[in-house]
């Protein structure tokens, strides 16, 4: 499925953290779904030496390449003020309509790539504010802002976008606790927002290939002998858009309460909705036996032996989290 066609024609949404990464790939999917899209960042334009590159100008651009429609907000979403001056902008230009808020900003990948296997009582004294600020704290504002615009029209989507490392150990402590509790966020706020009819989850994609990891690669950065099973991972991951797929179908799906407070995997959803990669793969969900045999270089004999259409039940897999 190259396209999803303009199944979103409008919808109002918001993506926050949409300069390059996930962001920018849901932000593209929903504009070329025919969404009217605001889109959060701090770089206006990138700077020229800025490695990674990204940018409002940018992501906005694209869009509209796409015949969407994107509306570039400056926003430091560290800083509250700005955050509900967000929100006031969308509640009084589409005249109180917010259908998708995407909850995506985050700021702490390079940190994390900086410390990857360093224990959490060596880390930066920082390190819990520069994972949990910009990824968990703002999450809960911007959820809380939405809700305020939702509630009343009796509709809306809220989504997390979450990570596999809020079930098991990933990256580095703060990093999981703050996974872990978008998860319960989405899980919790979408207790009180169902008797709204307005739906709220929390999505995890799989490995992602975003601008930062590709340059990581690059520079070898994950060559390091622990760090190859994430290499591999990224080497293999989805696209940034992928993820924008997967939120396009849950924004035009009429039975979407059924989904709300669930945590969903962009795989499964691909696999439910009958979309694929821009490249044309379909992606392998986490719980894929065979893909989690083959991850591991003492397991890999037992993956080849093992059929490709085995899928670790969800209550199996929730024991992986289990604290009891």
């Amino acid at each position: 499925m190259a396209s999803l066609g303009r199944k979103l024609a409008g919808k109002v949404c918001i993506v926050t953290g949409a300069t390059r990464g996930i962001g920018k790939g849901i932000a593209l999917q929903l504009g070329e779904a025919g969404a009217t899209v605001y889109i959060t960042g701090r770089t206006l334009v990138a700077a020229k030496d800025n490695a990674v590159g990204g940018s409002l100008t940018d992501t906005a651009k694209q869009i509209e390449e796409r015949g969407g429609k994107c509306i570039p907000v400056q926003c430091d979403h560290t800083k509250d003020e700005e955050i509900e001056q967000l929100f006031d902008k969308v509640k009084r230009e589409q005249d109180g309509q917010l259908d998708i808020l995407v909850n995506n900003a985050y700021n702490a990948v390079k940190a994390i790539f900086n410390n990857l296997n360093v224990p959490f009582w060596e880390l930066p004294m920082d390190m819990w504010d520069t994972v949990n600020n910009v990824g968990l704290r703002n999450h809960y504002l911007c959820t809380t802002h939405a809700a305020k615009i939702m509630v009343p029209r009796k509709k809306g989507l809220i989504v997390n976008i979450s990570s596999f490392g809020g079930l098991s150990y990933l990256f580095n402590v703060p990093y999981g606790i703050g996974k872990e509790a978008c998860d319960r966020m989405a899980v919790d706020c979408a207790v009180e927002l169902k008797k709204h009819n307005v739906a709220m989850v929390s999505l995890w994609p799989g490995a992602v290939k975003t601008e930062n990891i590709n340059f990581l690669l690059g520079q070898h950065k994950m060559d390091k002998t622990d760090n190859v099973k994430a290499k591999k991972a990224f080497e293999n991951g989805e696209s940034i858009e992928y993820s924008g797929k997967a939120v396009v179908c849950l924004g035009a799906d009429p039975n979407i309460m059924k989904k709300t407070g669930k945590i969903l995997l962009s795989a499964e959803l691909g696999y439910e909705y009958g979309f694929k990669d821009i490249d044309g793969e379909e992606r392998i969900s986490v719980r894929n036996l065979k893909q989690g045999l083959m991850f591991s270089p003492k397991t890999q004999w037992l993956g080849r032996l093992t059929p490709g259409f085995l899928y670790i039940p969800k209550w199996i897999f929730a024991l992986l989290g289990n604290k009891f």
